[in-house]
């Protein structure tokens, strides 16, 4: 099908962290008609449960289309297709019952990533302690981290850092 961009789209309260999506010739294609894209942060490390994957993929076949891509262009999971009106009952969902929070798009600080490399190595920096603090109490407006590439961020009274994030594969969901 052909895409119109719909640019970002929000849900109530937060700003711009879903890709909008529609199809520009929706009745042939009723099916596809919207299809955003939601994009799931990650946590620390990367390190997912099985319980916390089922849990993402039950949510995922009750507001969306079942398609995943692991960790795309912007470091986080990306939920592929679902309808306007479900954006807000799936963020309710997600940050209410799972307690887990929508990934960066658009002009906002991308979601980073860090390693449990403190827990392997001791003494050296708490890299899950500087992603939380990127995360929840700097404001970075200057700053667009670019995923696939390195970026150097200078943090007052740190070492120097540097946060790399990677791309993954897809996933599916097996009948029980």
């Amino acid at each position: 099908t052909h895409w119109k961009h719909g640019g970002i789209v929000g849900v109530f309260g937060y700003g711009g962290d879903i890709v909008g999506r529609y199809s520009d010739v929706p009745k042939k294609f009723p099916g596809v008609e919207h299809f955003h894209t939601v994009r799931i942060a990650q946590p620390s490390g990367l390190y997912y449960s099985t319980k916390n994957l089922r849990a993402l993929m039950d949510l995922w076949d009750k507001y969306g289309s079942g398609m995943t891509n692991m960790h795309g262009s912007t470091g986080d999971m990306i939920f592929l297709g679902t309808r306007t009106e479900n954006l807000e009952p799936l963020f309710w969902d997600l940050t209410h019952d799972l307690d887990q929070d929508l990934g960066g798009s658009g002009s906002n600080l991308r979601t980073p990533s860090c390693c449990l490399v403190s827990l392997a190595v001791s003494g050296l920096y708490d890299t899950q302690d500087v992603c939380y603090h990127l995360t929840m109490h700097t404001r970075m407006r200057s700053i667009v981290l670019r995923p696939i590439s390195k970026s150097n961020l200078w943090l007052p009274n740190t070492a120097n850092l540097m946060l790399v994030l990677t791309c993954s594969d897809c996933t599916w969901k097996d009948e029980s």
